[in-house]
């Protein structure tokens, strides 16, 4: 069992260091590409206000189904007393 514990370690260590050492060239490679210029920064900042416009846009959806929700339970329960 100890073995079988020791091998998941080595393998999912080799896995994370294919996933973070690519990560960081790729990260190296943009830096010296100049790809945090201004014009990418201003299209960052305005992806990121479109994120959080939809965020809000589903969290205002989420509380109108959570209200149609208890709306349709209450309509249930006033039928079945009857």
């Amino acid at each position: 069992m100890k073995e079988v514990i020791i091998v998941a370690i080595v393998f999912g260590s080799i896995l994370i260091a294919l996933a973070i050492i690519p990560g960081t060239i790729l990260l190296v490679i943009k830096l010296f590409k100049g790809g945090f210029s201004r014009t990418d920064q201003r299209q960052q900042a305005e992806e990121a206000k479109t994120i959080q416009e939809i965020y809000q846009g589903l969290s205002r959806m989420e509380e109108r189904v959570e209200a149609l929700e208890t709306i349709l339970l209450d309509r249930d329960r006033e039928e079945r007393k009857k």
